[in-house]
């Protein structure tokens, strides 16, 4: 199951806004006026780094290299499928069910490779020690601007693509008593009913529910232990059960009926394999996250790595995320224009009232430290 980590968090209070910033220049060609396309950090209205002339290189390039990009996360099979069939690209997918964790190893480790990742999904944590580490090209995408401040590194480095809420989703044949919240999960009527994906500390979508968890409990984004207590908790009283790793067949084979994860992800690979399935977004937690998207600086194809991200980040790419359930990052900027799929935005789960709000990256960087660190001796 593609793992990954966390970026924005949706709860009461005022949004924590992370630095950033645009400002970044073209890096230089070769002699002969030729571009290298590995300096480029933004595309000009016209000449050689212009949009006509990215297309062009791509297509001359002929390959891009991703990783972890299962075709059923987020509508990715179709994302890659049309863009094939727009620039003529070859896509090669490698590690389809990785996690971010393994694609930051495959970056450094394949480095000089030609199946070497071009570009990276991954979550926060992730994207911000691969910046640390100087693993991305810092680009900014025609549509920088639509993407909030606090959603991109202020560099160029990373920036925030696609998400959704943590929700409870369960099967009503087996679960006789609707959840509600966090709280209602410690009814007896749960015995060895509730999954997660995996573990929280390899799989962002657990890390995830851990934090929400969390916040239901009298956590905070600076303390993430009540999290992991409530699942000590529920795995104490035999509701939990830790040992399977959740997805649509645990849930369609009872193993585990009632399932927390990402709610576009129950909606697009739960719901359509388990009848009449339910899916509610927590009324005591909130939270919402993004993924980033970065560019290799060893990229062995900068110019489609480069297109990637100007397909992404287009009307036509946000939408695509949008038929995936998920809640792209310009989204706003889509309804305010017109130019959203309406019916896929009727499709989403209705959003929570109340003001996103963002974690530092210190904050994160903690909490991803506790759970690692209590995760196997509380809960196991």
């Amino acid at each position: 199951m593609k793992s990954k980590a966390i970026i924005a968090i949706l709860a009461s209070g005022t949004a924590v806004v992370l630095a950033a910033g645009c400002g970044s220049s073209n890096g230089g060609g070769s002699a002969g006026g030729s571009v290298n396309w590995a300096k480029v950090t933004h595309l000009t209205a016209s000449g050689s780094t212009s949009m006509a002339a990215l297309v062009k290189a791509a297509e001359k390039e002929g390959t891009l290299n991703v990783i972890t990009l299962p075709s059923n996360w987020a509508n990715y099979g179709t994302i890659m499928k049309d863009f094939t069939a727009k620039y003529h690209i070859k896509i090669n997918d490698a590690n389809p069910e990785g996690s971010s964790g393994q694609e930051i190893t495959a970056v450094e480790t394949l480095k000089g490779q030609s199946r070497a990742p071009d570009v990276v999904d991954v979550g926060t944590p992730f994207a911000v020690e691969g910046a640390t580490d100087h693993l991305w090209a810092p680009y900014e995408v025609q549509t920088w601007n639509d993407i909030p401040a606090n959603a991109k590194d202020a560099n160029g480095d990373w920036y925030a693509d696609y998400g959704g809420y943590v929700a409870i989703g369960y099967d009503p044949s087996k679960v006789k008593v609707a959840p509600t919240s966090f709280a209602s999960l410690d009814n007896p009527a749960y015995k060895n009913m509730i999954g997660l994906n995996n573990s929280p500390t390899t799989a962002g979508a657990a890390f995830a529910a851990v934090y929400a968890a969390a916040l239901a409990n009298g956590g905070s984004f600076s303390n993430i232990q009540p999290g992991i207590n409530y699942f000590a908790h529920l795995k104490a009283i035999g509701n939990f059960v830790p040992t399977a790793i959740g997805g649509p067949s645990t849930v369609q084979n009872g193993t585990t009926p009632i399932l927390i994860w990402w709610d576009y992800l129950l909606a697009s690979e739960v719901s359509p394999v388990v009848k009449g399935f339910k899916i509610v977004i927590p009324s005591d937690s909130s939270y919402a996250a993004y993924y980033d998207q970065a560019i290799s600086a060893t990229a062995p194809d900068p110019a489609a790595a480069r297109l990637w991200e100007e397909f992404l980040y287009s009307t036509e790419g946000q939408n695509l995320w949008l038929e995936g359930y998920a809640r792209p990052i310009e989204l706003s900027t889509l309804v305010a224009s017109g130019t959203v799929n309406h019916t896929a935005y009727a499709a989403l789960p209705p959003a929570p009232a109340g003001a996103l709000t963002f974690p530092t990256q210190t904050q994160q960087a903690a909490a991803e430290a506790v759970v690692t660190a209590n995760w196997p001796k509380d809960v196991g």
